[in-house]
């Protein structure tokens, strides 16, 4: 159980960490993370760290896709974390 616990730390650290390395690209006018691989990273655990970057950085806001399809992969997440560990 720490090993997946670690796992999610790990990688909503890094989720949130692209997040912002796609807002900094995006100030500058330089090349871009693609959305596919943003929702990606958030879908496969790094949601936390997704909504977060959002909401710290502004950005993504004014999707529709990132704003549902990120609170959903959170409650996503919550319910497979719920079943399978409690």
């Amino acid at each position: 159980m720490r090993i997946i616990i670690f796992f999610f730390f790990i990688f909503n650290i890094l989720t949130f960490s692209l997040y912002g390395l796609d807002k900094r690209k995006a100030i500058k006018g330089q090349w871009r993370i693609s959305e596919q691989t943003l929702l990606i990273v958030a879908l496969f655990g790094g949601s936390i760290g997704a909504l977060l970057a959002m909401i710290v950085f502004h950005h993504k806001t004014k999707h529709w896709n990132f704003v549902l399809l990120i609170p959903l992969f959170l409650i996503i997440h919550i319910f497979l974390f719920l079943y399978f560990y409690l």
